[in-house]
């Protein structure tokens, strides 16, 4: 008998080949290097790739001859931020070399095989070329797979559906990262794009047969967009794609694979394959000074009046949270300049930044866009909170491209809203914090927030960060209890950890302790095997000495066994927030001393949760 990982990735081999023509002198086959996951480029009789663009309507996959292939092999560790602190960048590479014959164009496919996954681009030449791409790659399923995706009427604002591959209707719209499971347990893959520059984002559509082909973003005529979505009836009306000149260079084309979820949720491979940051302009990457993760109130959701008094309260509780950030929605256009910094100078005394809304309509002139960061550094606020993108076709990527620089020059933090998936940006831009991109707390319409929750962190969160916006104790979390939502804000990653509850009903939860200490930012995370798609979502997460395990219940109840041999050797003092079955606005908390040797047996209400806080106890 195969071992498990070995017939899962048999099973993946009809979605990791490339066909290439008949007359080709040998086949390629590229082997990460632990040899479990391999990409064959084999000889097809239809003389066509699979994967390939197309350059002013030509198929570059078309009537194609390798040349010669050049192989490397990579192995580094960098800092990143996020679910770990220490990313690992080790795969087998190969850059082959391919002719066109009718238009002897000659291009580069690059291929990487990592050991939880592949990569794949295309490197076109042309100094001076003005070109159209667009997309021909095609993503086939197996058969028996299980699928969850959303469509684009949200923009990347979706709920996430599941269906067998064979349910999956041809013209149905999916955003990536687009994940699903194996027949017979053998494990699980995700679909996305990385390093997304002077490129227009991918989309994916299905055929109805088991494959999904790559779209393109395309803006709407005659106006610059603000309402397009992939599935609505204006996509009809798309303008040709975005031309290039000079050398183009394709996104990454992504699929993460593993024989389970922690494999996924702790892959690499986005952030790998994007560039690391230039170090002119962070000269200390991720830890370059000015560029600090951390915890924010919002009154947004959950807050009272939109006054300059209710925002001075809101930055006095969260220093009293010892919360980082203060983020402000744009009524702050109200104030004058003196206001603002006596409001800087308010929240600086109590250890809160401030982040500011501004809508990206605004920041799409060169100067005036300067002009704004260089106004947010001289008033003292840290960042912006730049909404309603809405589309990601390359003019939309060229603006988040250029707001970063801008706001990296004058030393400004952002986060984007209204925006699309992340894709990289986490290394190459750092002051980019987060990102939305998902069905948060926003939403009224969600149908149930159990559900969704066990989902995202398995889908959407697998592309990066995403600006949830978690922990609410009101009406507005539905059917989900207190513990749930505390679990969330440990669950759903985000370097700017933003909470949707107002700070006073925070100080005055009974978890308060236990939620003021949950990081923004994690060095070890592991996914607990008892996760599943939509039902459960059970993590354990380090930060230094101090482990915590967090646990979103989806809609059913159950009870679940949890060993604790992720601790590390010693006795940790526990502090314990579990579901009160009779009660979800409320929850049990309990104090004891446990150690790796310990087990939990947690019973769930549905859409329950649970949390725990392991703390290092020292000898005397």
């Amino acid at each position: 008998m195969k071992p498990k990982f070995s017939r899962f990735a048999s099973a993946l081999a009809a979605l990791l080949s490339l066909a290439v023509p008949a007359f080709c002198a040998s086949d390629v086959t590229l082997a990460s290097p632990n040899g479990n996951v391999q990409v064959n480029i084999s000889v097809g009789a239809k003389a066509a790739l699979m994967y390939a663009i197309t350059l002013d309507s030509a198929n570059l996959g078309q009537g194609v001859v390798i040349q010669h292939t050049d192989r490397y092999h990579l192995q580094e560790k960098y800092p990143t931020r996020g679910v770990h602190s220490e990313a690992n960048n080790r795969c087998n590479g190969a850059r082959i070399s391919i002719r066109r014959q009718s238009s002897k164009t000659d291009y580069t496919l690059e291929l990487r095989a990592y050991d939880d996954g592949i990569a794949f681009r295309y490197l076109v030449p042309g100094k001076k070329l003005t070109r159209t791409p667009d997309e021909a790659t095609v993503f086939t399923v197996p058969d028996g797979s299980t699928v969850w995706y959303h469509g684009f009427r949200g923009h990347y604002e979706g709920v996430h559906a599941r269906k067998g591959i064979a349910e999956v209707a041809a013209g149905d719209w999916a955003a990536v990262p687009l994940t699903f499971k194996l027949p017979n347990n053998l494990g699980y893959a995700s679909i996305t794009e990385a390093a997304l520059m002077n490129y227009s984002g991918m989309g994916l559509q299905a055929d109805g047969h088991r494959a999904f082909d790559a779209r393109l973003g395309h803006a709407e005529p005659p106006s610059y967009p603000f309402t397009l979505r992939y599935g609505d009836a204006e996509a009809k009306r798309l303008s040709a794609p975005a031309t290039i000149t000079g050398p183009i260079t394709t996104p990454w084309r992504v699929v993460m694979i593993g024989p389970d979820l922690n494999t996924l949720v702790n892959s690499d491979i986005i952030t790998n394959v994007s560039p690391p940051p230039d170090p002119k302009l962070f000269p200390k990457g991720i830890n370059t000074g000015w560029i600090k993760p951390g915890r924010a109130v919002w009154k947004y959701l959950d807050g009272g009046e939109n006054t300059f008094e209710t925002i001075k309260e809101f930055s006095k509780e969260a220093g009293e949270l010892g919360f980082e950030y203060n983020v402000i929605e744009g009524f702050w256009h109200q104030w004058s300049d003196d206001q603002i910094r006596e409001l800087v100078a308010y929240s600086n005394e109590r250890h809160v930044k401030l982040i500011v809304w501004e809508f990206s309509k605004q920041l799409r002139d060169p100067q005036k866009r300067r002009d704004f960061f260089h106004r947010l550094h001289d008033l003292g606020i840290a960042g912006a909170k730049i909404d309603f993108f809405d589309h990601e076709a390359k003019e939309m990527i060229d603006l988040y491209q250029a707001i970063l620089r801008d706001a990296t020059e004058s030393q400004e933090l952002v986060v984007f809203h209204g925006a699309n998936k992340p894709a990289g940006e986490l290394r190459t831009w750092p002051n980019e914090l987060t990102r939305e991109a998902v069905q948060g707390f926003e939403h009224r319409t969600t149908p149930a927030w159990a559900p969704h929750t066990a989902t995202l962190p398995f889908t959407r969160l697998l592309a990066g960060p995403a600006d949830f916006t978690p922990m609410i104790f009101g009406d507005r979390r539905k059917e989900t209890s207190w513990p749930n939502q505390i679990a969330s804000a440990a669950i759903l990653t985000s370097p700017l950890l933003t909470f949707a509850a107002n700070p006073k009903s925070i100080l005055e939860n009974p978890g308060v302790d236990l939620i003021k200490s949950i990081p923004s930012t994690w060095d070890e995370t592991i996914v607990l095997p008892v996760s599943e798609i939509g039902e459960v979502a059970a993590f354990a997460r380090r930060k230094g000495d101090t482990w915590f395990l967090a646990i979103i219940n989806g809609p059913t109840q159950k009870t679940i066994h949890v060993d604790l041999s992720f601790l590390g050797n010693g006795k940790y003092q526990a502090m314990v927030i579990r579901d009160q079955q009779d009660n979800p606005a409320a929850g049990t908390i309990e104090n004891t001393t446990l150690s790796r040797s310990d087990s939990f047996a947690i019973d769930l209400r549905p859409a329950g949760g649970f949390i725990a806080r392991f703390s290092k106890m020292t000898l005397k």
